[in-house]
């Protein structure tokens, strides 16, 4: 049987259910959409596949997906910003618990700097999405462009900086930092940055904390893509729940997507250790400067 889903000009077009207005009253009566339209088992299969892409691209560059479900939600079903901003922020978060398992096992990732990540992005995280609820649609798809290309500069400068040390070009091991006072405060700062971005544009900030751990905590990519991921679950619930109060977050999408990038993203953290710093540098720099052309197409086309 197949479930009803939110769907508006959708690419993948379905039949209408033999009865909408009983679809109407369900979406009505919960907080996430449900929705009138239909999943055949085709679009269930791409949207499967489609998690498992980006749950390889969570595991290997450490962000929590929204990067490109945003754009496969509004170009690749017709989602509207808000509602594909909500379902995001939901399918993010077993994304990202998969891929920081990941990175435990492989050593790569600071709990306890992701936890204060977490905590200032947990804190401001409902407030973007409050921001995001008020704004038209118009201004959080610029604001996702502006953000994601902002930080695919960021990085790109990064990468192609030469250097200092042959062990760093060979992407050599790495110890965790010490964690004192001045390490918590910045990583709160950072939380807090990442946490309100993410919220009003629907992503889960790995995208704002990859690029300040690296410039400001001097984190070496892999290190910092794993750490980012604690602090992206960490933001995302309870940007998610807000959403889903506000009624944008499609629970089925989200589970066909998720059920592909658990196992995708377990993928991704065995697949960083085959690069090196620059080259993980240069595949996220690359990764953001696409999905900011995708809003932009989206937007004025």
């Amino acid at each position: 049987m197949p479930f009803g889903v939110y769907f508006a000009e959708p690419l993948w077009a379905c039949p209408p259910v033999p009865n909408p207005g009983r679809c109407c009253r369900l979406r009505e009566s919960r907080g996430a959409i449900i929705g009138s339209m239909t999943i055949t088992a085709f679009t269930a299969i791409v949207l499967i596949l489609v998690g498992l892409g980006i749950g390889v691209l969570s595991g290997l560059l450490g962000v929590g997906g929204g990067t490109i479900m945003v754009p496969v939600f509004t170009l690749g079903l017709g989602m509207n910003a808000v509602a594909a901003t909500g379902t995001s922020l939901f399918a993010i978060i077993p994304t990202s618990v998969s891929g920081f398992i990941g990175h435990l096992r492989q050593k790569t990732a600071d709990w306890r700097v992701g936890l204060a990540m977490g905590l200032g992005g947990a804190c401001a995280s409902p407030i973007g999405v409050q921001l995001a609820h008020i704004s038209p649609e118009w201004l959080v798809l610029c604001a996702v462009a502006a953000v994601i290309a902002y930080s695919s500069i960021t990085m790109l400068r990064k990468a192609l900086k030469k250097p200092t040390t042959k062990a760093q070009a060979a992407g050599a091991p790495f110890a965790l930092p010490a964690f004192n006072r001045a390490l918590f405060a910045k990583s709160v700062l950072i939380g807090a940055a990442a946490g309100l971005a993410g919220g009003y544009v629907g992503l889960g900030g790995g995208f704002v904390m990859i690029p300040l751990m690296s410039a400001v905590l001097s984190f070496p990519m892999r290190l910092a893509s794993g750490t980012s991921l604690i602090g992206i679950i960490c933001i995302a619930i309870p940007g998610a729940l807000t959403q889903w109060f506000y009624g944008n977050v499609d629970i089925a999408v989200g589970l066909l997507v998720a059920c592909g990038s658990i196992p995708g993203a377990l993928l991704g953290t065995r697949l960083a250790k085959r690069f090196n710093d620059r080259t993980l540098r240069l595949m996220f720099a690359a990764l953001l400067g696409v999905a900011a052309i995708l809003m932009v197409v989206k937007q004025f086309a």
